[in-house]
């Protein structure tokens, strides 16, 4: 008796292992087509607006329509996954930059990455007040890890001498952000801004200026 328990309880698991290997390539591909939506979403609201059609994504994604709803219910939940994934791409690009370049470089390509981030924003911005209103903390913990990321990558470079030392990330921010979201000012005025505020924040331009 004891070895024919043994025997079923051995069946047992193995069905049980074998569940488990079944569930695993479904949660992988359940994620993949979640990551693949996102982007998608991101290239079409880039290209057609935030109105584009939500069959425009899924094929742009290459799933199902019945796949995207499974993933997001309605526009709203997707723009708002758009929004987060770009805000924790922005974050892990200032880890990067203070982790493999040199300080007042590491500053310049998170200037860049930034800019990038706030024309998909731009692009957002209609809807996302919606999300904000609706979900408070959604705002205010983007806020705090966009703060985060520049303060990571001023307090590196001033640190080593490349910034001034009375500059802050937090203002850094205050300064970037009403231009990079502002869609009436034209790229080329946009990037002479942002070199005006480069250029305003480097120690040298402290330690010549007149007294």
């Amino acid at each position: 008796m004891s070895t024919q328990k043994a025997g079923r309880g051995e069946r047992g698991s193995s069905v049980g292992d074998v569940r488990v290997e079944e569930e695993r390539p479904k949660r992988a591909d359940a994620r993949r087509n979640r990551e693949l939506l996102v982007a998608a979403a991101r290239d079409v609201f880039s290209s057609q607006g935030v109105g584009a059609s939500m069959e425009a994504i899924a094929k742009q994604a290459g799933v199902g329509v019945g796949t995207m709803y499974r993933h997001f219910p309605n526009r709203l939940d997707l723009v708002e996954a758009v929004y987060q994934s770009d805000v924790e791409e922005l974050a892990a690009t200032a880890r990067h930059v203070v982790a493999e370049l040199e300080p007042w470089e590491a500053v310049s390509a998170f200037f860049e990455a930034f800019v990038r981030y706030a024309q998909t924003k731009q692009a957002l911005l209609g809807e996302l007040q919606q999300a904000f209103e609706k979900k408070p903390d959604f705002r205010s913990q983007a806020r705090e890890l966009i703060e985060s990321s520049f303060n990571l990558v001023v307090d590196n470079a001033r640190n080593a001498g490349a910034v001034r030392p009375d500059v802050e990330g937090s203002d850094v921010m205050q300064l970037m952000s009403p231009v990079c979201t502002n869609a009436s000012i034209p790229p080329e005025r946009t990037a002479r801004m942002l070199g005006m505020i480069l250029d305003g924040m480097r120690a040298e331009v402290a330690s010549s200026a007149p007294v």
